[in-house]
């Protein structure tokens, strides 16, 4: 199941000269660091949630100024959310790691530890996905959250065949949170022209 993730984060088979003893390592500590990650925003991920069922609401009822107020104190709420997290996630990675690999498995914590310190300095780009997804779903336009969740996953995978030959797992690593800034950028554009007025 790695293989197919990171076939999906678009590793190439053959960035590294040797790929059997390299990849392995980066296989291990991308399935446990995904699954920290993945931990480490829930919050993020059910306040958007719930920001899904207020903008529903509010919507229904055709209280556009409530919704407008609650969109600038939701992304508020959020990155408030998000950076204790992002500077606990930064400062215990190695920890964090160590939770779910053998203390001599040395490369796939430091490996671990790099997605972990890269991905969690920049929570507050998938919070604020998160919360462009409740919106979307709120104001009965689910195609723009898909739209916006190919941007995401499509600036990955373009950047990490692009640059990964050349710098390496960096490139896989720093292509996620790029890719949310992109989706961000767009789903505020978006946000301008489909808000209620």
């Amino acid at each position: 199941m790695t293989d197919e993730i990171l076939r999906i984060m678009a590793l190439p088979s053959g960035i590294f000269d040797d790929a059997d003893l390299y990849t392995k390592p980066i296989f291990e500590a991308f399935a446990v660091a995904v699954k920290i990650d993945t931990i480490a925003y829930v919050p993020a991920q059910d306040f958007g949630n719930a920001f899904s069922t207020f903008i529903i609401q509010d919507y229904g009822a055709k209280k556009f100024a409530r919704i407008n107020g609650g969109i600038r104190k939701a992304f508020k709420y959020v990155t408030f959310i998000c950076l204790p997290i992002s500077l606990l996630v930064f400062a215990f990675a190695p920890s964090l790691m160590g939770l779910f690999v053998e203390a001599n498995a040395l490369d796939v914590i430091n490996m671990g530890t790099s997605y972990l310190r890269i991905e969690g300095a920049f929570y507050v780009l998938i919070g604020f996905l998160f919360l462009f997804y409740g919106l979307y779903r709120g104001l009965g336009r689910p195609s723009i959250s898909i739209v916006l969740t190919i941007i995401s996953l499509g600036t990955r995978v373009l950047l990490s065949y692009g640059l990964a030959p050349r710098i390496g797992v960096l490139a896989i690593w720093t292509s996620i949170p790029i890719g949310w800034l992109l989706a961000d950028i767009v789903g505020l554009f978006l946000m301008k022209k489909f808000s209620p007025r």
